[in-house]
């Protein structure tokens, strides 16, 4: 059986997912947190079932990226049962999209998530009455709790292929044109595997992909078609797609009204921390102590540990020196071996597990959202509309999903300003240069002031970059979800999900890309490199040998790092670099090329040509972060 979950940003559809295949699917309480969908297997009542997460929609008509996606993949394969999962706490919402879903007369099951949110409102629903007016069963659940989860897939496995979802009626001159057009599509005898309601309600909407459909039909017949959509847009002064919309969500207040109850509303003490968090000063204040004390704590945890690991570190190179004589050919790829482990485990690990559980926390807890909306004011000053805010929260956990978050910003502009942007953003990578040098020598502030001005540079630059192509960004509401208590097993998945990546791809690359750049230094190729990249370390006033750890660093950002380190000979920078140097260092790898990874998603999302431009503009900008903190530093301390 094939299962396809769908259902508006936000209700909650990657949670149940991830409950019932296993945590796969990326989840945050952040609307917009996924563009393309997610798949997996499970089996239930010893049914072998494949299970499709799409993306959150509002519509299946407006036409975004993510509306695109959900429309052709219902559109364009074998779908046994849809599951609508809607957030109950925002029903009458919700159940436009519902209708809409109702329209490609598929089983379908409703689940009315987060019953409990709905509770707290004073909202009582007669679920009985629900399901005989859709005509589809209804359960209930509390997706972050796996409360009624089981119950939801079990129902779609037990109900009959033939329970179809009902047709919900519009008033009775849709009705009358829907049915005109649906006589003309059947007299023809297309044979479309669509039922001929749908493809009438979607000529009525405009929908280019239902127009290529019926482009066999006669240009008499196409003509008929047109006349009657023009009839009806006259009568109601309306376009197609307004008119529908519009019936939509009359009928689905119209349930809405049926359905539900309201008893006496239990004061949420959860609006009145929004009275502080999202005022317009103390929001601020807030957020700027929320993150210094999330990089006081990245700091504090992982300084701990990097200077026990590296202790231990030292001491098995000592070892494996006294067995294995330096200068062979095995000693290099022991010694580089050891260092790509090593590096991992004393460096990267103790600042990146805790920033992944921490950045999980944020979102799980809702306050990403928040961050977004106070950002607001901030982005539109740069000339982007407060969505774009979006990928480049993202980019704090990786660039790579951050660039493909920019699919949902309509405008082309919009989307490689924020493509730019977020791949300036110091990913978790960065975050481990950062807080393994920066702040492991100068202290947690160095770190907090280097985010400060990564944020500042990007504002000019967004800035800039909209005043040369002047456009006016298209507004988008954006829904700001209530807070959630947070599951500590979702945390901790999470949190694995997110560093398994880390150690299947990249703790590879680290313990390969040091072996190969121990190989180089055996050989002594280093030399080369070096003096290639002699006029970027020459400008930054950094040591000839560090060439090298500049062109590994764009495979994967936590090499610059460890190579730099292997380069100098030393686990202790300060023993060779000045602080000067180590915050010069740092600055330029913060703004420096993005990783392989990113460069490869730019290509696809915003094209060759402007992926160049990017790479190109992140090494100026580097280059010159770079070269000003190494005069200005000195005399500023």
């Amino acid at each position: 059986m094939n299962i396809v979950l769908a259902g508006q940003p936000n209700c909650g559809k990657s949670t149940i997912f991830n409950h019932v295949v296993g945590y796969k699917s990326y989840t945050a309480n952040f609307p917009g947190a996924s563009v393309n969908y997610t798949h997996g297997e499970t089996t239930i009542e010893s049914k072998k079932i494949k299970i499709i997460d799409l993306p959150g929609i509002y519509s299946l008509t407006h036409g975004d990226k993510a509306e695109e996606v959900s429309k052709k993949y219902i559109l364009n394969n074998k779908i046994d049962h849809i599951i609508n999962i809607m957030d109950a706490s925002v029903m009458a919402r919700s159940l436009e999209l519902t209708l809409e879903l109702m329209e490609f007369k598929l089983p379908m099951v409703i689940n009315l998530n987060m019953i409990d949110e709905a509770e707290k409102k004073g909202m009582t629903i007669d679920t009985a009455r629900l399901s005989k007016l859709m005509g589809s069963p209804v359960v209930t659940s509390i997706g972050a709790k796996g409360s009624g989860v089981k119950k939801i897939f079990r129902t779609a496995v037990k109900s009959s292929k033939n329970n179809i979802a009902g047709v919900i009626k519009f008033d009775a001159d849709i009705e009358n044109s829907i049915s005109k057009i649906e006589n003309i599509i059947s007299s023809c005898n297309l044979n479309l595997s669509l039922n001929s309601r749908l493809v009438a309600l979607r000529l009525i909407e405009d929908d280019k992909w239902f127009w290529d459909l019926v482009n066999i039909l006669s240009a008499a017949n196409i003509k008929k078609i047109k006349e009657i959509i023009s009839k009806i847009e006259k009568i109601h002064d309306l376009s197609g797609v307004e008119l529908i919309n519009q019936a939509r969500h009359a009928k689905a207040m119209w349930i809405f009204e049926q359905v539900v109850t309201f008893h006496k509303i239990k004061k949420d003490f959860r609006e009145q921390i929004d009275n502080v968090l999202m005022h317009p000063v103390w929001g601020y204040i807030f957020l700027l102590g929320t993150l210094f004390l999330m990089f006081y704590t990245i700091f504090s945890f992982g300084n701990l540990l990097e200077g026990l690991f590296l202790e231990n570190y030292e001491k098995l190179q000592h070892l494996i020196g006294k067995h294995l004589p330096e200068q062979t050919f095995l000693y290099s790829l022991v010694d580089g071996a050891l260092q790509g482990i090593g590096g991992g485990i004393a460096i990267v690990l103790p600042y990146l597990v805790p920033f992944l559980l921490l950045l999980s926390l944020l979102e799980d807890i809702g306050y990403l959202p928040r961050i977004a909306y106070l950002m607001d004011i901030l982005m539109h000053k740069i000339g982007l509309h407060g969505t774009s805010i979006i990928p480049a929260i993202l980019g704090y956990g990786c660039n790579v999903p951050a660039v493909m978050a920019t699919r949902i910003l309509n405008s082309s502009r919009d989307r490689f300003i924020a493509a730019t942007i977020s791949a300036m953003v110091p990913c978790s990578a960065r975050m481990t240069i950062i807080f393994g040098l920066a702040a492991f020598y100068l202290g947690p502030a160095a770190a907090f002031i280097i985010y400060l001005l990564n944020i500042l540079v990007i504002g000019i630059l967004g800035h800039i970059m909209s005043r040369i192509m002047p456009e006016v960004s298209p507004g988008m509401l954006m829904e700001i979800p209530p807070y959630h208590l947070p599951s500590s097993k979702t945390i901790l998945l999470k949190t694995w999900l997110r560093l398994k990546e880390f150690i299947i791809i990249a703790w590879p690359v680290l313990i390969a890309g040091s072996i190969v750049l121990n190989f180089i230094q055996y050989y002594e190729l280093d030399v080369v490199f070096n003096r290639i990249l002699y006029p970027i370390t020459a400008s930054l006033g950094l040591p000839f040998e560090v060439g090298n750890t500049l062109i590994f660093g764009v495979l994967r950002k936590e090499l610059s790092l460890i190579m730099l380190l292997q380069a100098l000979g030393t686990t202790d920078a300060a023993s060779v670099l000045s602080y000067t140097q180590i915050l010069t260092f740092t600055m330029f790898v913060t703004f420096y090329i993005p990783c392989v990874a990113t460069i490869g998603v730019l290509i696809k999302e915003v094209g060759g040509k402007r992926t160049l431009l990017i790479v190109l503009l992140t090494l100026i900008i580097a280059l010159l972060m770079g070269i000003l903190t190494r005069f200005l530093y000195p005399l500023i301390f």
